[in-house]
């Protein structure tokens, strides 16, 4: 260390009447800022009754530590900051301050229940899940794990699939899209998914070729291709249709809706069909 100071060791204790998780997070993010000195961080969870807060200061007072906290019971927020005053004991209220704000703005009281930022948490991960799950069987791969997908979408190219998988996604849906060739047979491993989970997207043949030819000019390939050939469009379009008919698929019409309809048509088509709904779906 510069000038040859001592390092000290600093006690300090994350204190929640919940998992810790939310109150963890933060102090990591603030003693990031604090490399010269050595930081010996303790997460204690579920503490919930006055007898447990008194053991924390028991334990922090014998090592001069710092007790940060989230509590939702303004009576246990009230317990520690008396505690931490007679035992010269720092403490710092992370959710306190903020609750109480809330509180005064929106002229409501707090819950008060513990573990509700832990469910947020949880809801946060559940769709990073469905996003990651999504990005993996995007585009016919992954067609192994299909089977555990909540939506399949079908389609032929440019049929709007990717980007209402990742719209569905972010609403934590877990989706697959597999696209439909001309002349192919869907892949086997679709007989895995369950029927009331597939949906099928179709498209205009003018407004496929339109959207077809925008992306080819942005990826500057050469012209003339079968991707943009208004017959082979129109023979793809109606291959993919019959199929789909065929199949006893159900078909959505994307021609000219936003991302956010084509989503919100299909949340209630699997609504309808299946019974599987995340969160409120718009009508």
């Amino acid at each position: 260390m510069a000038g040859g100071q001592k390092e000290y060791k600093r006690y300090v204790f994350a204190v929640s009447d919940a998992t810790g998780r939310t109150c963890e997070t933060v102090v990591l993010a603030a003693l990031s800022q604090f490399k010269t000195t050595q930081i010996v961080l303790e997460t204690l969870s579920n503490v919930r009754t006055p007898q447990q807060v008194h053991e924390v200061f028991t334990r922090a007072a014998a090592v001069n530590g710092v007790v940060i906290y989230t509590m939702a019971s303004p009576e246990l927020r009230h317990e520690i900051t008396e505690l931490g005053r007679l035992n010269g004991v720092p403490t710092v209220d992370i959710l306190g301050p903020v609750l109480t704000r809330l509180s005064d703005l929106l002229e409501i009281s707090p819950l008060a229940k513990p573990g509700l930022f832990h469910q947020l948490d949880q809801d946060y991960f559940q769709r990073i899940e469905a996003v990651d799950f999504t990005i993996q069987h995007d585009d016919g791969r992954r067609l192994e794990t299909i089977g555990k997908a909540e939506i399949v979408l079908l389609g032929v190219s440019r049929a709007s699939k990717t980007p209402v998988s990742i719209y569905l996604s972010y609403r934590g849906w877990k989706v697959a899209n597999v696209p439909i060739l001309l002349g192919e047979e869907p892949p086997a491993e679709l007989e895995a998914v369950d029927p009331k989970r597939i949906v099928a997207l179709t498209i205009q043949p003018k407004r496929l070729e339109a959207i077809r030819r925008e992306r080819q000019i942005k990826l500057q390939a050469g012209d003339g291709s079968a991707y943009v050939d208004p017959e082979a469009i129109r023979r793809e379009a109606l291959f993919a249709l019959r199929l789909f008919e065929r199949k006893g698929w159900p078909v959505l019409d994307a021609t000219y809706k936003s991302i956010e309809e084509t989503a919100t048509e299909v949340m209630r088509l699997i609504y309808a069909r299946s019974g599987l709904k995340k969160g409120n779906i718009p009508y």
